[in-house]
């Protein structure tokens, strides 16, 4: 088998994508210090880059609409190159949205918890 032709396969055979561990987002309802609030999203969030553990403090509104699991439940966030493809066959918690220039997100469920998906564009 040539190189080319092992390359084909590889390519052709991408089912997984990297991943990036980015941060870990724990849902509280003790105020934290430093909370920005997202007035669309009903929820107070610090910022995880000032955190040495890279921890995301939410503190949800009652009429906050995010789901219940996100809510209740610590997220993962992954860094991803392709958005779209991790998504793919996935339960989709919150479908992909721009907070900020230069980064779409979305929320999905795995092993029954959710997974943040952060695609960051030059």
């Amino acid at each position: 088998m040539h190189f080319t032709e092992i390359n084909t396969i590889i390519n052709s055979l991408k089912v997984f994508t990297m991943r990036k561990l980015d941060h870990i987002g724990i849902p509280t309802k003790v105020i934290q210090a430093d909370e920005n609030y997202m007035e669309g999203a009903k929820v107070f969030v610090t910022d995880y880059a000032n955190s040495e553990n890279k921890i995301e403090w939410l503190r949800f509104e009652p009429d906050s609409e995010f789901p219940e699991l996100i809510q209740s439940t610590a997220h993962i966030a992954y860094q991803v190159e392709d958005l779209q493809t991790e998504m793919e066959g996935k339960k989709i918690l919150i479908e992909p949205f721009s907070p900020k220039d230069g980064l779409t997100i979305a929320f999905i469920e795995e092993e029954g918890a959710p997974i943040e998906l952060m695609q960051l564009r030059s």
